[in-house]
């Protein structure tokens, strides 16, 4: 039994918005978050689940009808697969759900603007306003432009693949309406390259690149939405009590759901300058940008390598509806 603040899930939810990181609708109906947001790794994995097998199908249908040759039907598959599984959470979240765009058009503007129109025009035909979706975009700076033409069109985006305030600071300069930090894949960084076994959630580098990307925003009152993403433990979620939005995995959720301790407001939407951690404003420019990611290697390979496994969960994915389409 929770003492009289409630659960830790119950006491978060009080001062940030609870997003479930997942594509499994089960566990999105057990945890009734405000949003949620999926990827091709987490699409890939519930497409692999008998219970989802109608979405699959419904997919395959419409790809044969509407495509013209194979690549086309995959295409068209992919896309109104994601559609499906978007369409199904929006009728159990309240808030939005975050569809993303293949990693492949990482470091292609035009593609990514098209590929964003046609999954809203998806959603449109599904009876689905676009002001209940967010298309997910990686943080590179093609992405970054990308976002730029969707938002100014009305398209709400989430850039993703986030690890630095370069990334952010640009996202915010082209009026993304939130972006996605990655807690864990920083700290799996630091953990791997100082020889460092653990930190305490206060002293995580993720959790501090979070906390210093949020206070930038409100001191220098941009609107884009901060969430928190790819945690690693409860700390660290909890450390970032307060945040805009957090975006949390079934099994932490679980963890918070049956956590009894008080939870403490760590981030607050008006931010003291004389706590002297907050960077002044940034210029943004594409040579300031691609100079600002040479220098943060941690930044560089950690948004290649996450490109890399989206795009290696989306040809996993293919595979299996290139079977099905076949059949």
């Amino acid at each position: 039994m929770a003492d009289a603040k409630g659960s830790e899930l119950e006491q978060l939810v009080k001062v940030t918005k609870v997003v479930a990181d997942t594509g499994e609708i089960e566990q999105i109906k057990k945890y009734q978050p405000t949003d949620a947001t999926t990827n091709p790794s987490l699409l890939y994995k519930a497409a692999s689940d008998a219970k989802y097998a109608h979405l699959v199908d419904d997919a395959i249908t419409y790809a044969k009808s509407h495509g013209a040759t194979p690549d086309e039907k995959l295409a068209l598959c992919m896309d109104k697969l994601a559609v499906n599984f978007g369409v199904e959470i929006t009728k159990i979240v309240p808030g939005v759900v975050s569809t993303e765009v293949d990693a492949r058009l990482s470091f292609d503007t035009e593609a990514t603007v098209n590929k964003a129109r046609a999954l809203i025009e998806l959603y449109k035909a599904a009876g689905v306003s676009k002001d209940r979706i967010l298309i997910k975009v990686a943080s590179t700076w093609e992405g970054i432009k990308a976002v730029e033409i969707l938002e100014a069109e009305g398209i709400a985006c989430n850039m993703t693949l986030l690890f630095c305030l370069a990334q952010a600071a640009a996202a915010a300069e082209a009026k993304a309406t939130l972006i996605s930090p990655f807690v864990g894949r920083i700290t799996d960084w630091y953990k791997k390259n100082t020889n460092t076994a653990d930190y305490a959630p206060a002293d995580d580098p993720g959790v501090k690149s979070v906390a210093t990307i949020y206070k930038y925003f409100k001191y220098h009152g941009y609107p884009t939405i901060v969430m928190g993403a790819s945690f690693r433990s409860k700390g660290q979620v909890l450390q970032l009590a307060g945040c805009d939005k957090l975006t949390i995995a079934p099994n932490l959720l679980e963890e918070l759901k049956n956590g009894q301790g008080a939870v403490t407001r760590y981030l607050n939407p008006t931010p003291d300058a004389k706590q002297g951690d907050i960077p002044s404003k940034i210029v943004v420019s594409e040579k300031a940008f691609r100079w600002a990611m040479n220098e943060d290697a941690m930044a560089t390979e950690k948004l290649a390598e996450g490109i890399r496994k989206f795009a290696e969960d989306s040809i996993k994915l293919e595979e299996v509806l290139k079977k099905k389409l076949a059949a």
